[in-house]
């Protein structure tokens, strides 16, 4: 072999171990395993992927038979947004609700046993924790993704889930860096742009980022959101000034810097994903996230054909492409140095104990506890596409178990509520919202139950904005299977 042709081979394997492609299916596809054959470094996993506890284990092995090193990286931040339980909703509160306890030590071990079950799986990189701060709580994508509004509480529990997720031999993937909790727009629809003055963004939104470093998170990805105050031009998965200024040089990070999925129309609809990843790599990030909907041979060799290209153009240093490849193997050797779940035993139940611990419940004065099955009248917003329809929510199921007899039926848009007192008729209800302030059809819906039902019970599964209202309102912060289970337990009187 010649040495132009030895360069080019590492050219195209640095180029491909850049990437962090979806596929689709339970099994690994033949194009997947031969991409890991030629360089391919790691592979992201989605709901669609999964079926079982077993099914992942043994596809997560079917990939390390061809690659033994490979980062199998999956989003699982438990409550809201699961792929481990996507068909049954998460056996773990989200951020918000730990947040909400304020118990840095809960946080730690909910974050362990959450990282103990992927790892018995598998899976080694986790895209989470979310490290926004929810100053906007009109921001439709991140919500009860968040550890809160108060910087310092995300700090500390960015902090607490980085520790306790890795002890578990998982790599933490702290999100969406400089920080995604002050916008009004999801960016898997357009771009998001903040304009806080660069000394609010040091004091509120970086502040987790430096926490999670301390606590040394091993991956950081990138959020696509324009913020002037740090870069007038280009959205931060895309900045030199945000990656390399702000992320490498000022706080010191030394991890690997993975961006947010490049498929999102924030960056596929103004650069597009091949320019973008070009763009991407060349401001200071090492991983590019692709997957959650482009999952095909194609969109992989799109990319690393546009990344060799932009080499072999002068357009990105090779030196670039190669310390990110780099960066790419060291996080896949520390992974293979890990024993899964060697830091403390199981601990089963520790998600559902923190969600009974999130609860915020208020009685009227006049509330009678449940004295027959109920009507749950549940009041569906559409979901954001970092949650998915897919996923059920609500406490129908779990309060139908301790309840025999419950109904349920979902409404929406307007006259939500005339519906729902139609379709309850007699039966005691039980409203439940998801971000109420966030909708005014929903408001007005509870409203209208309010007025005919004064002894309507009230539960709130997504930030409690509004004044408690109902003769019992329970605010779960998050709506998680187990924020469910703990909710229909009040209800029940279990």
């Amino acid at each position: 072999m010649t040495t132009l042709a030895r360069g080019a081979d590492t050219l195209t394997r640095d180029a491909l171990t850049v990437l962090q492609p979806g596929f689709p299916g339970t099994t690994a596809p033949d194009w997947l395993l031969r991409r890991l054959g030629e360089g391919l470094a790691s592979v992201g996993l989605f709901g669609r992927n999964i079926a079982s506890p077993d099914q992942l284990s043994a596809l997560t092995e079917r990939l390390r038979a061809e690659r033994d090193d490979v980062l199998v990286a999956i989003d699982e931040e438990g409550g809201d947004v699961t792929r481990l339980e996507v068909r049954t909703g998460s056996s773990f509160p989200g951020n918000h609700a730990l947040g909400a306890v304020d118990d840095v030590e809960l946080t730690r071990e909910v974050a362990h046993e959450l990282g103990r079950r992927l790892a018995e799986c598998g899976v080694n990189l986790n895209w989470a924790p979310s490290a926004d701060v929810n100053a906007n709580p009109s921001n439709p994508v991140i919500g009860v993704r968040s550890f809160g509004a108060d910087p310092e509480r995300v700090a500390r529990h960015t902090a607490a889930y980085v520790s306790g997720l890795q002890a578990a031999g998982v790599a933490a993937c702290t999100k969406h860096f400089p920080g995604h909790g002050d916008t009004a727009v999801d960016s898997h629809h357009a771009l998001p742009r903040i304009d806080a003055a660069r000394s609010v963004l040091q004091s509120r939104d970086v502040a987790p980022f430096r926490a999670a470093i301390d606590a040394g998170t091993k991956a950081i990805m990138s959020a696509h959101i324009l913020v002037p105050a740090l870069d007038e031009e280009y959205p931060a998965t895309l900045s030199h000034l945000v990656l390399t200024g702000l992320l490498r040089e000022e706080l010191g990070y030394e991890g690997l810097i993975v961006t947010d999925g490049m498929e999102m129309q924030a960056i596929a609809a103004t650069y597009g994903i091949e320019r973008g990843s070009v763009l991407a790599i060349a401001a200071g990030a090492d991983a590019i996230c692709v997957g959650g909907g482009l999952q095909d041979d194609e969109t992989v060799r799109r990319l690393r054909d546009a990344l060799v290209s932009a080499v072999r153009s002068g357009e990105l240093p090779e030196e670039r492409l190669a310390d990110a490849a780099a960066r790419v193997r060291d996080l896949a050797a520390w992974t293979a140095t890990r024993t899964p779940g060697s830091d403390g035993g199981a601990r089963t139940e520790v998600g559902l104990l923190a969600a009974r611990r999130a609860l915020t419940v208020t009685r009227s004065t006049t509330y009678e506890p449940v004295s027959a099955p109920p009507f749950v009248a549940a009041f569906t917003p559409v979901a954001n596409f970092a949650v998915g329809d897919e996923t059920p929510w609500g406490v129908a199921a779990e309060l139908a178990r301790l309840c025999p007899g419950t109904e349920t039926a979902s409404f929406t848009g307007e006259g939500a509520g005339e519906a729902a007192l139609t379709s309850a008729g007699a039966r005691r209800i039980v409203a439940v919202v998801r971000d109420e302030h966030r909708h005014p059809w929903m408001a007005e819906a509870l409203d209208t139950l309010l007025a005919a039902r004064p002894d309507t019970i009230v539960v709130e599964m997504g930030i409690p904005q509004s004044p408690p209202r109902g003769d019992l309102h329970i605010a779960t912060h998050g709506a998680a299977r187990v924020c469910g289970r703990a909710a229909a337990e009040v209800i029940a009187g279990a």
